[in-house]
């Protein structure tokens, strides 16, 4: 038996009497409140997007195909533990009664429905379906897509180029420009607050999708009562939660945990051979038709070598074809880390937190664990191949590279102090398993403000997650000309000159140094030194957004405008920026919010969060992550997508927000009232009184 209860924001809160029946209740709740968003998913992990929104699915599609993602979901379900097996299938069996009851009623599909003339009817999910989505939640989530960008530059400007572009020079740290991908999160150990006991804290950075990644749940049965974060479509919580007695919250480790190969192959009766250390051997092959609503079927061929799943279109050579294969772990292995979910609700300390962590799989993360003992403990967590730094750089050759080893996370470390994690490169060279990381400005600035502010209570966090600060504008300000300039261009630098460096929405100064770095972007990304960067990539559709030029140039601005082959001309790129810039407005009235809702891609289709572009305070390189894409959109599509705050004296204390709402449904009070707090940094306090909720029995599960 199990009863649902809410708070004033909708956020569900779930009483059973047992975990079974708790997992069963969490997937109705999740169908009824979410039922477009997990159906979605869903599909995505399937590689059937496109049977339900049309062409605008069907890169995705063939690259979900391609690297078998249900099928190593399906895999992966058989391979768990009975226990784990249940937790996921009782879910599953949830989600379908919640699909039926609520959640296949929702407006996106009649909206579809109508635009392509026909109705289609929703599939019961599987007990599998739980699985991939958490896979697809994770899937290019890892660094690989950038080892095709790196492929890319020394195909196309040279193997010098791929350090230039990945912000590095002999191994040092990450350039400023460096794109902030990933979280914040910070802990303070007891004897840093106010009520001795530990507190940790953050916010993890992924798109800005609409409804959001994250879904705010209380999970509570005769064994366990937890609050956190979980991925609407997966039972338990997994990256941020807090039990009571223990709590815990993650970052992205930036690790090098999927392998890319350079597949050799030639075409054979039936199918295909692809060469490796053994010589040429069998390819398994495995062809399906994807069906495109309101348009041709596709045939996708999924080619899958001993060392991993070809993700990449093919390219002729000669008389053979080349391609590149991934390395995945969860593929791999057969496993997903699901075993980590039910034990995590269990956790009664911190080392049970790392404990329940040790099966985890991908991506690879930091995490930051806490307990009423006053025990705070920073674990790494994951699988990754035991490969050497220089072997994480580029693809592999799969004619002469063996599939490495796995290696899973380090030993934990205690926490004396304080702890940040931003996706920096840690200085323990034990859990250094990336090759290029971000720059460490999020992680300084954070533990500066720990320093100046001395928080001892999350009241006084709000500051923190709030910062403006820029990490980039002390790298570009330096290419600011000191002499004469035009008019106009000269009052630009003198604005930015004077300027405090804080990407406030209302800061005009702010507005033209992200004019000036946009028109410095593009002028550069034109420069016909890097013309050549230019061809097709040929890797696939999919790989658009990690393969963009110009993307590509902003985050490795300013080592570019020391490159040999484009100083000569920075003087008159900078002084032609600064002219562009002048006009700017204040940074508020670009760098707005951009939802990405899967209705905005289906022509014909309303957009939901076409009215929810609020202006927005931050950049991709501030604490106050808002990310847009230089020298292409001032829009923020990716940002924090929750706040979380866990104290460890008393839950009720701790504090949470994310974008938009608790509901999916666009005609919901819940689908965005939480989107004003979020955005003024205000993350409300968690509420954990049952007699302060309100009952909803109809959405409980019976």
């Amino acid at each position: 038996m199990a009863k649902v209860y809410r708070d004033d924001l909708g956020i569900p809160h779930i009483r059973a009497t047992d975990a079974g029946a708790l997992a069963e209740a969490q997937g109705d709740v999740t169908a009824r409140d979410r039922g477009w968003q997990i159906e979605v998913d869903r599909l995505r992990a399937a590689g059937r997007l496109s049977e339900l929104i049309g062409e605008a699915g069907l890169a995705w599609d063939v690259f979900a195909r391609r690297a078998r993602l249900d099928d190593t979901a399906r895999k992966a379900l058989a391979g768990a533990d009975a226990e784990t097996r249940a937790f996921v299938t009782r879910y599953a069996a949830g989600v379908r009664r919640g699909m039926t009851e609520v959640g296949g009623d929702a407006a996106e599909f009649r909206t579809l429905d109508g635009i392509f003339g026909d109705a289609r009817p929703l599939e019961p999910w599987a007990d599998h379906d739980p699985l991939g989505v958490l896979h697809v939640a994770h899937a290019l989530f890892s660094t690989f897509p950038l080892l095709l960008w790196r492929q890319h530059v020394a195909d196309t400007l040279g193997d010098a180029w791929v350090d230039v572009f990945a912000g590095y020079g002999d191994g040092g740290d990450g350039d400023e420009t460096l794109p902030s991908s990933g979280s914040n999160a910070w802990a303070l150990h007891g004897s840093r607050t106010d009520s001795g006991m530990p507190l940790l804290a953050g916010d993890p950075h992924r798109i800005l999708e609409l409804p959001g990644v994250y879904q705010q749940v209380r999970l509570a049965c005769d064994e366990f009562d937890v609050v956190g974060l979980a991925f609407p479509g997966v039972p338990g919580i997994a990256h941020f939660g807090h039990t009571g007695d223990a709590a815990w919250g993650v970052t992205n480790s930036i690790a090098h945990s999927v392998d890319v190969f350079r597949e050799r192959l030639r075409p054979m009766a039936g199918g295909y051979e692809a060469l490796g250390p053994d010589g040429w051997r069998p390819v398994d092959v495995e062809r399906t038709v994807v069906r495109v609503r309101g348009g041709r079927a596709v045939e996708v061929e999924a080619l899958e070598t001993e060392r991993g799943t070809v993700v990449t279109d093919l390219r002729p050579d000669g008389g053979e074809l080349v391609g590149w294969s991934i390395r995945m772990p969860a593929r791999t292995n057969a496993d997903l880390g699901a075993g980590a979910l039910l034990r995590l609700l269990r956790a009664r300390t911190a080392e049970d937190v790392v404990a329940a962590f040790s099966g985890w799989v991908d991506p690879v993360n930091r995490v930051l664990a806490a307990d009423r003992t006053g025990t705070v403990l920073s674990a790494t967590v994951g699988t990754t191949p035991e490969r050497t730094r220089d072997e994480r750089r580029l693809p592999l050759d799969a004619g002469t590279t063996l599939p490495a080893a796995d290696r899973a996370g380090a030993a934990p470390r205690a926490v004396a102090d304080v702890a940040a994690d931003a996706n920096e490169r840690p200085a323990d060279a034990a859990i250094d398993l990336g090759w290029a990381y971000p720059s460490s400005h999020r992680a300084d600035r954070i533990r500066v403000l720990l320093d100046d502010l001395r928080p001892s209570s999350v009241d006084g966090f709000l500051p923190i997650w709030g910062d403006t600060a820029g990490g980039s504008v002390a790298a570009l300000r330096a290419m600011l000309p000191s002499g004469a300039l035009p008019s106009r261009a000269a009052a630009t630098r003198d604005r930015l000159t004077a300027w405090d460096g804080r990407m406030d929405a209302a800061s005009a100064a702010a507005g033209t140094f992200a004019a000036w770095r946009a028109a410095l972007v593009r002028r550069v990304a034109a420069h016909p030194a890097l013309r050549a960067l230019h061809r097709p990539h040929g890797f696939g559709a999919v790989f658009d957004p990690w393969l963009g030029v110009t993307g590509q140039v902003a985050a490795a601005l300013a080592r570019l405008l020391e490159h040999p082959a484009l100083r000569d001309d920075v003087p008159a790129l900078v002084a032609a920026a600064l002219d562009d810039a002048a006009d700017a407005a204040s940074w508020g009235t670009t760098h707005r919010l951009l939802p990405l809702h899967v209705l905005a891609e289906v022509p014909g289709a309303a957009d939901p969060g076409a009215g929810l572009d609020v202006p927005l305070s931050g950049d991709g390189d501030t604490v106050r992550c808002t990310g847009s894409t230089p020298g292409v959109t001032d829009r923020a599509w990716r940002g924090s997508v929750a706040r979380w705050a866990w104290d460890l004296a008393d839950r009720e204390n701790s504090r949470w927000s994310v974008p938009f709402g608790a509901a999916g449904d666009p005609a919901s009070p819940h689908f965005a009232d939480q989107l004003a707090a979020w955005t003024d940094v205000r993350p409300v306090r968690v509420l954990t009184d049952w007699t302060r909720l309100r009952s909803d029995t109809p959405t409980g599960a019976a």
